[in-house]
């Protein structure tokens, strides 16, 4: 799996709901068709990768560990993500990531569904963003 390099562009996008799953490890089990089309990556190459397969590296490490905490103990999450397309446009979500749970009540997996951000929630969450990697920066 080669890095792809960001391109300074937005990828806008309209209508359905990017869906997709992940087992206990972040690993895609299944992306609907729209993931595909926003992403630009076949659903061939996006089951079996990591979710982080379209992390754009303008995304802090500590949204991402909160996300975890979250869904892992249970919980819905949702937030803004800045996700790299497989040719390197970017492109912004608004992303909501449920815990799928057996009949015990275990964890068995992870759905999430995401639609196209808002202008004003793209402005908000960059300005918050950068603040966040100069801070991570800082602290290496």
């Amino acid at each position: 799996m080669s890095k792809v390099t960001p391109v300074d562009e937005e990828y806008i996008y309209e209508g359905r709901v990017i869906i997709s799953q992940t087992d206990l490890q972040g690993i895609i089990t299944y992306a609907n068709r729209k993931f595909c089309e926003v992403s630009g990556y076949t659903a061939e190459e996006l089951v079996g990768k990591p979710h982080s397969i379209i992390r754009h590296p303008d995304m802090p490490k500590a949204v991402f560990a909160k996300m975890w905490d979250t869904i892992k103990g249970g919980q819905a999450w949702n937030g803004i993500v800045k996700n790299l397309r497989k040719d390197g446009l970017y492109y912004w979500v608004d992303s909501e990531i449920l815990p799928i749970l057996d009949d015990d009540f275990q964890v068995t997996g992870y759905i999430a569904a995401r639609k196209a951000a808002s202008r004003k929630d793209i402005k908000e969450n960059e300005e918050l963003y950068a603040k966040m990697l100069q801070a991570e920066a800082q602290e290496k």
